[in-house]
């Protein structure tokens, strides 16, 4: 036991003096360099515009910390959004790869295999040309619902209260996307849900045939027991993995540097080119992305801990 003890405290003396020779080391190269160093360049005004801000007000004249905050806010929005939307379109297409229907099988099958198989930077690069290089100007935006219009100005569609009209050279009410967005949003809600459609599969498949069966001889159609007695206890071996793609689908946001959206790392990157404080910067970013990580890793289990529950009561 006391060999135990002493070998936890000797490998943590040793992680904490290594961690003191990096801290002390990089001070002293900063300063001998003649190099700023700390946080407070955060209160200084930023000097440059960002093209997409939105629910945060922000001009030039604002501080590097409020640009930053533009950022998270974008950062976490696209996360968001493509979180919810990867899930819905993964279980579809999880549920697509199980059907009996012998055509929508086989295209399910065949868009996993691609979209897995081709880097997210290329698919990027291949939504942001189709958005803002291929659709039509807004006087021709290409309609394919009611009041939703595609252009190369991005996505305009309507709200509760508001329908998107054309206004000159482009659309005024309701809301819109940018194409920057669009692609980045699109890009990673296409990548994301053909892993998931793979973790939903198997995790149907998981169930015995014998539980589906007992489903049937009660009654209930292929779609109710799906609901009611398949997917409740799939949902118990699903959620573990569909948590990492979560995480992968927040850390992939970081590529939006590669087609101009302003996310957290493109803004960040602008304010180290400007201040020179790189350190600070990356810092920020990986601080930002640690707890993103950590919150929706802390919420997972949560729910993880309460299917869990819910399968042992039943």
């Amino acid at each position: 036991m006391k060999r135990s003890w002493i070998a936890q405290a000797a490998l943590l003396a040793a992680a904490g003096l290594g961690l003191w020779f990096l801290v002390s080391n990089t001070a002293h190269n900063l300063e001998t360099r003649k190099i700023a160093s700390g946080f407070g360049f955060l209160w200084r005004e930023a000097g440059f515009e960002i093209g997409e801000t939105g629910a945060i007000a922000y001009g030039a004249a604002d501080s590097y910390l409020r640009a930053l905050g533009v950022g998270l806010w974008n950062t976490f929005r696209v996360a968001a959004i493509g979180v919810a939307l990867a899930t819905v379109l993964g279980t579809l297409v999880g549920l697509a790869r199980l059907s009996p229907n012998w055509l929508l099988k086989q295209l399910a099958s065949a868009y996993v295999e691609v979209i897995r198989n081709v880097p997210l930077l290329v698919q990027l690069f291949f939504w942001y040309a189709m958005i803002a290089e291929n659709l039509p100007d807004p006087a021709e935006a290409l309609q394919p619902l009611a009041g939703v219009y595609l252009s190369n100005r991005g996505i305009a569609f309507p709200t509760p209260w508001s329908t998107p009209e054309l206004n000159g050279f482009n659309f005024t009410g309701g809301a819109a996307l940018s194409p920057e967005f669009a692609a980045l949003l699109v890009g990673l809600v296409m990548y994301t849900a053909a892993f998931i459609g793979e973790i939903v599969r198997a995790g149907v498949l998981s169930v015995g045939r014998g539980q589906v069966d007992a489903a049937y001889s009660m009654g209930l159609t292929r779609g109710r027991a799906l609901r009611f007695v398949v997917l409740p206890q799939a949902l118990r071996l699903i959620v573990p993995p569909l948590t990492s793609q979560y995480l992968n689908l927040a850390k992939n946001s970081s590529l939006a540097v590669a087609i101009g959206y302003p996310d957290l790392v493109s803004i960040a990157n602008t304010s180290m080119n400007q201040t020179g404080q790189a350190l600070e910067g990356v810092a920020i970013i990986m601080a930002v992305f640690l707890t993103i990580s950590l919150s929706i890793s802390a919420f997972m289990n949560w729910y993880n801990r309460r299917v869990a529950l819910k399968g042992v009561r039943r």
